[in-house]
């Protein structure tokens, strides 16, 4: 049996609800959400917005994915954007000084808690890895109401159910609203991850794979599940935690996200931070963000270990409680795949004559400024 379904009972306790074979629906991509155009009213633009905005001769960019958080004295919301882009942007009516933006994204209100305005609101726009690209005083069309994206169901095949899971099959629009984990297990029976999936049941059958097992169709697997890219990760990581380096290199950026997602849930158990030493980072294939953090995780917690999927992530593991604090000196190999690789703009520096870091001096500013020598080679 590959897959757990678990569920917290009443108090607190995980509780195994059934075993199963396989999982078919497990691997999907997410709907994308319809297109939409938001106009940005009264933008102070800054980062990668005022960049977008002030190219001479341009009137459209690409901002890629982000977010708006409206928020006001007493609520605060968000909105996703996907694949962002700027349609048209212009000064202002209302003042001259500021920029009124229009921009296509898809927009994903999932997370939203119902935000209303009941008064004065602020809207700041974020972009990339939470880079604030400017405030401004309303968006156009994004507190419109918006449907929920479609359900997509999943299959359990094979299950051995137990007697709270059979109740359950014989009561199920009870379970409708409830969500439950679905625990993925490697070889030797270790947990690799565990998304969340709803308990909304739309059939159960014997099994395609016969006996007194049962096939049970769930109508949601909710937004929890990874993306095909992530198949070939999973299985890899389903002969054990990796041990030798490199295995992540051949994948897409998905596939390397997914791997630093499995590297986290694997985490090895907490010991004392040690420091001192040379750690050498191997900087051949770091081609992308996922990859750099990929190879970073390595050179510091080695093969399938975890320092961070992210810039916040990376700087939480610098202070302490993943096994390795400053002082210390990596060495980073062939540094100059990375410069021209994932070169994303991602903050202000004042230190910075060009006003934005790359993506790969910011990592080595947060390095050096928490006591780490760092050598680019």
């Amino acid at each position: 049996m590959k897959y757990l379904l678990v569920r917290e009972n009443d108090e607190g306790e995980d509780e195994l609800w059934g075993r199963c074979a396989n999982v078919e629906g497990l691997f999907v991509d997410p709907v994308p959400p319809p297109r939409e155009v938001l106009t940005f009213r009264g933008c102070t633009p800054a980062g990668p917005l005022r960049e977008a905005v002030s190219r001479p001769g341009e009137t459209t960019a690409l901002l890629g994915n982000g977010y708006v958080e409206v928020s006001d004295d007493t609520q605060m919301d968000w909105w996703e954007l996907l694949d962002a882009v700027v349609l048209a942007h212009h000064p202002s009516r209302s003042d001259p000084s500021l920029v009124d933006v229009v921009v296509g994204a898809g927009v994903n209100g999932a997370g939203c808690g119902g935000f209303t305005r009941s008064g004065p609101a602020r809207f700041e726009l974020f972009l990339g890895n939470n880079i604030s690209a400017g405030q401004c005083l309303r968006v156009d069309g994004l507190l419109a109401p918006r449907q929920a994206p479609a359900e997509i169901p999943m299959e359990l095949i094979g299950c051995e159910p137990t007697e709270r899971l059979l109740s359950a099959l014989r009561r199920p629009h009870k379970w409708e609203r409830d969500w439950a984990e679905l625990w993925a297990l490697d070889r030797t029976g270790q947990v690799m991850a565990h998304p969340a999936v709803g308990l909304g049941i739309d059939g159960a059958r014997p099994s395609v794979l016969g006996g007194t097992l049962i096939d049970i169709t769930l109508t949601d697997g909710g937004d929890d599940r990874p993306s095909p890219a992530a198949r070939a990760v999973w299985e890899s990581w389903y002969q054990g935690v990796p041990t030798v380096p490199n295995q992540w290199a051949p994948y897409s950026s998905q596939g390397r996200s997914a791997w630093l997602g499995l590297a986290l849930h694997a985490r090895r158990p907490r010991h004392a931070d040690r420091s001192g030493g040379v750690h050498h980072l191997d900087g051949r294939f770091v081609t992308d963000v996922p990859g750099l953090h990929c190879a970073m995780s390595e050179a510091l917690a080695g093969p399938g270990g975890y320092f961070g999927w992210g810039m916040d992530a990376f700087r939480d593991c610098l202070c302490g409680g993943f096994g390795l604090t400053a002082p210390f000196t990596l060495i980073w190999h062939d540094a100059d795949v990375a410069r021209r690789a994932p070169a994303d703009a991602v903050s202000a520096s004042a230190s910075a004559s060009e006003g934005l870091l790359s993506y790969v001096e910011e990592i080595v500013r947060v390095l050096e400024g928490a006591g780490v020598t760092v050598i680019l080679a």
